[in-house]
């Protein structure tokens, strides 16, 4: 990718955490850290702006001192708002996106998505383990805004369906698939701390 392609990173933190009892799960803590603490650290190496896509919590958000932007529309309509919204709010070329509930991600990973997408010269890359794609972890160019747009004002939410009508390339992890896990519960949240002291 050339120093000329402007990067903003957007962490999607937007959703109602229902599996997680309704708590905000960027604000929830993993090894004494705000969730949201990670996307922040790894995006902040990789972008020249980061964003954080949050519908609650909003003056919490706030004290990370990045920009908090909302969707456009107040209905939780999935993680392509949250895009969408970012790439309204941005003048960058490129989004590096990814969730608010994956702290194994590291700047590594996320400038693996941005050089899969510029050396394939395609409109987004997403992440994929050698099994299944990740569709929340993105290099996306924001000239796809329209077409965003208008898929969702047609009502569709799907992310996959979406960006299977892009120009797409998979950026391969398949050498450590176990970095995409996303903690949905609280249980999961305990076992994931359980586990890196465990290995450490």
């Amino acid at each position: 990718m050339d120093n000329q392609t402007k990067v903003t990173g957007v962490i999607l933190a937007g959703g109602l955490a229902r599996r997680m009892n309704n708590q905000d799960k960027g604000l929830v803590k993993y090894k004494g850290r705000p969730m949201v603490s990670y996307a922040i650290a790894a995006l902040g190496a990789v972008a020249d702006q980061t964003l954080i896509n949050a519908n609650r919590n909003r003056e919490q958000y706030e004290k990370f001192g990045l920009p908090v932007v909302a969707d456009q529309t107040d209905s939780f309509d999935g993680p392509l708002a949250g895009v969408l919204s970012a790439m309204i709010h941005t003048d960058a070329d490129v989004l590096i996106v990814m969730p608010c509930d994956s702290p194994l991600i590291k700047a590594e990973h996320l400038q693996k998505l941005l050089a899969t997408r510029a050396e394939n010269d395609a409109d987004v890359a997403a992440a994929f383990d050698g099994e299944r794609l990740h569709p929340v972890f993105l290099a996306i160019k924001t000239s796809l805004k329209t077409s965003l747009q208008d898929y969702l004002a047609s009502g569709q939410r799907r992310i996959d369906c979406w960006l299977e009508q892009q120009k797409m390339v998979k950026a391969d992890f398949s050498n450590e698939p176990e970095i995409f896990i996303n903690i949905n519960t609280l249980t999961q949240l305990s076992e994931l701390e359980a586990k890196g002291e465990s290995s450490a």
